[in-house]
Order: C-alpha cells, then structure tokens, then sequence
C-alpha cells in the first residue's frame, strides 16, 4: 500500500511541472503512474482517464482523484487532489497579486507566446496515445464526433452520450460474436 506522502509529492511534482492544462498533465501523470511507479497498467489508466473526461471537472484533477482512489482509497484520492491542484492554485494566486504590474511586460508576452507551441505539443501526446491500439472504425466515430462538433455546432454533451452509446453497442455486438454461452444457443 502506497504512503499518502508519496502520493501527494508524486502529483505535486506532475502539478509543478505542468503548464497547459489538463491534457498537457497527462504524459506526465502517465510517466509518473505508470512508467515509474507501476501503480496502473496502461490499459486500466485509460479506462481512468475516459471516466475522467465522463465526469465534470479538469481532466487532469479528475484523473488524479480516480488514481488515488484506486491506489490508497479516500485518502489516496485526498492526498492525489491537494498535490495536483495546490501547485496551480498558488501559482494563480501569485499571479494574480502582481500581474497588473507586468501584463504589458514585453518578456512576459513573449514567454507566453513561446509556451503556445509547447502546449499544443503536450496536448497531442496523450491524444497520439490514446489513440494506438484502436480499431480503424473508431477513428471514423472520432472524425463524425469531430464534424459534429465543429461544423454542424452540436453541443459536445449529445455528441458524447451518441458515442457512448456506438461504444456499448459495437461492444455488445463483438462480444456477441465471442461469446461461446451465444454461440451454444444458436
């Protein structure tokens, strides 16, 4: 069992480091979790992660949360919590005291313009990630979820509960067809 020590520190570490948001945490949760500390598999971090994006709130808190949770329990999913967000909260609120002194600061506008690239590049690893090992049609549901969204403007909230429900379908349908108890009946 993991001490509550090294499953904040680990989340703080991953919340210190991380600019971007939610998406660019997830290589380095992904890192930390599973590369170093082996504290889920590849597959069970994802089946985390899609539950993270089903539920409101950052992805990235979310997902810190879940992992805790399956790690040392509530106090796990506490001590996961506090490390990911304390980090942001502090920085914002450091910001947040001295940025109308430096907001029109021509270093500071151009460090943030150099970090844009940076974050679009975190943004896309996870999702290159996420997406190995899926069957061609999915990329089909991804490409019709994407169209849906961006050109006929349906709301992401519809667009999720479809897909979702593709996803049980097409799993009941493989299944189906795996399944010896059916194939016995037929």
């Amino acid at each position: 069992m993991q001490r509550l020590s090294t499953i904040f520190f680990s989340f703080l570490k991953i919340g210190m480091f991380t600019f971007g948001g939610g998406y660019a945490m997830l290589p380095l949760i992904e890192q930390e979790l599973i590369t170093k500390r082996k504290w889920i598999e590849q597959k069970e971090f994802l089946d985390l992660l899609t539950l993270a994006q089903s539920v409101p709130g950052p992805i990235a808190v979310n997902t810190s949360v879940f992992v805790g949770y399956k790690v040392r329990g509530f106090g796990g999913a506490v001590a996961a919590l506090l490390g990911s967000v304390l980090p942001s909260f502090v920085i914002i609120l450091v910001i947040a005291i001295f940025f109308a002194d430096i907001r029109h600061n021509p270093v500071v506008d151009a460090a943030f313009k150099g970090m844009r690239p940076a974050v679009v590049a975190l943004i896309i690893g996870p999702v290159i990630s996420l997406a190995r090992g899926m069957h061609w049609i999915m990329f089909i549901v991804i490409a019709a979820a994407a169209l849906a969204i961006w050109w006929l403007d349906w709301s992401p909230i519809y667009v999720l509960v479809t897909a979702a429900a593709i996803g049980i379908a097409w799993e009941l349908a493989v299944a189906g067809k795996h399944c010896p108890e059916r194939k016995k009946k037929d």
